[in-house]
């Protein structure tokens, strides 16, 4: 699906699908990691299955307001004790699809939030 970012200097998402998502007109694949304010990286949980605590405790050096967590093609809520680095520094997560996490980062990131992205692939690799 492609999206119309508003006019910021920050990063935003133009499209998503199975096959990555293209942040500021280059495709990301994989586990993806974007902060409003700082480019995209690998983020280290390759799959749900694979979430640990320090998967959540890399995005503590960001310091976001919010995290939204990005599940794949379906909402999976992540167990409470992986998130207590992020409950203990007081940042919120929301969790939702993979469509929904890109189209609400572009929003909070548009009006100028310190909000952090997180992704898991839609796509199982082969």
């Amino acid at each position: 699906m492609k999206l119309h970012p508003d006019a910021s200097n920050g990063f935003s998402i133009q499209s998503y699908g199975e096959e990555g998502v293209v942040v500021n007109g280059k495709c990301q694949t994989g586990p993806l990691l974007l902060c409003s304010i700082q480019g995209p990286q690998k983020w280290s949980a390759e799959s749900f299955e694979s979430l640990t605590q320090a998967s959540f405790d890399e995005l503590l050096p960001f310091t976001p307001e919010l995290v939204l967590f990005g599940s794949g093609k379906r909402i999976q809520f992540p167990a409470p004790h992986l998130l207590q680095g992020l409950f203990q520094q007081r940042i919120g997560l929301e969790t939702m699809d993979n469509g929904a996490a890109c189209r609400t980062f572009n929003v909070l990131a548009g009006e100028g939030r310190h909000v952090v992205l997180v992704l898991i692939p839609a796509m199982t690799p082969k």
